[in-house]
This record gives C-alpha cells, structure tokens and sequence, in this order.
C-alpha cells in the first residue's frame, strides 16, 4: 500500500490510522482469526482504488473508489498468496465500503466504524454530524465508545 500511494503522505497516514482503529476494535469485539486477518487487509487497503480514480475520472467520491479499488487489491493480495476465499472477501468489503446498505458481517461493520472514527477527524465534523453518524452507522460497543470518548466526551 505504502509502495501504491508513492508519496501521497495524506493517503498513506489515513490507511495507516483506518487500519490501527480496525485492528483495535476487531480485537476488542475478539474476531476470529480470518475475521481479524480480512478486517486487517480490508482497512489497510480499503482506499486503495483512490490514484486509479483520480487519473480515470478526475475525482476520488467513493463511487469511484469502489469500482477501481478491487482489482488492484486482488493483484496485491494475489501476489502475497492469500487464499481465494480471503481475497474475495476483502474485495467486496473495498468495492463497498462506501455503501452502508451492503454492510453483512462484523469485519464490514468494523471497516465503516474505523474509517469513520478517522474522517470525522480528517474532514472536520461538527458535533451535530458526529452525533448522527454515530446513531445511523455505529454498532460495535468498542467504536462507539472510542468514537464517544474521542469525539463527544461521554461514555
């Protein structure tokens, strides 16, 4: 991912803080060992699609990143010699990271959570939007309570 990004410092920094909270929940909620190893892959890679989608249609909305992130994860991942099963998984996980509707297991809600708990930082929420985003998407006690402590200082 490091090697992809280049040095777009920016992208790297945000997969690098969306993989740390990930990793965090998926342990804290105690994932199964390839729940854990898909919601590590999946959040270190998840905007992976971004330079492809900037170059292509000159924008990088999440639409965009959906169609182009998969086929450069399943390089990566294939290269690595991850199993088919795992490689699918985190590919439909990156191909809809951006749609909540799609969102069908712990490692999903996980991803959504963790690149969440990083924008509201990165894009500047108001505490009105906070609020909202924690009451339509989050589901896991461990990122609500980190989103909590972070962003709205209650428990």
């Amino acid at each position: 991912m490091m090697d992809y990004f280049g040095k777009d410092v920016r992208r790297i920094n945000h997969a690098l803080k969306v993989y740390s909270f990930a990793s965090l929940i998926a342990r804290k909620e105690v994932l199964q060992d390839s729940e854990l190893l898909i919601t590590d892959l999946a959040s270190i890679l998840h905007d992976i699609g971004i330079p492809v989608s900037e170059q292509k249609y000159g924008s990088c909305i999440g639409k965009y990143q959906e169609i182009e992130g998969p086929p450069i994860a399943r390089e990566i991942l294939g290269n690595l010699g991850a199993s088919s099963e795992i490689v699918d998984r985190v590919c439909y996980l990156i191909g809809n990271h951006h749609t909540y509707t799609k969102i069908d297991g712990i490692d999903f809600q996980i991803l959504v959570e963790a690149d969440f708990l990083v924008n509201i930082y990165e894009d500047e929420m108001s505490a009105d939007a906070v609020e909202s985003v924690l009451k339509k998407y989050f589901k896991t006690s461990t990122g609500k309570s980190i989103l909590r402590s972070m962003y709205l200082n209650t428990n």
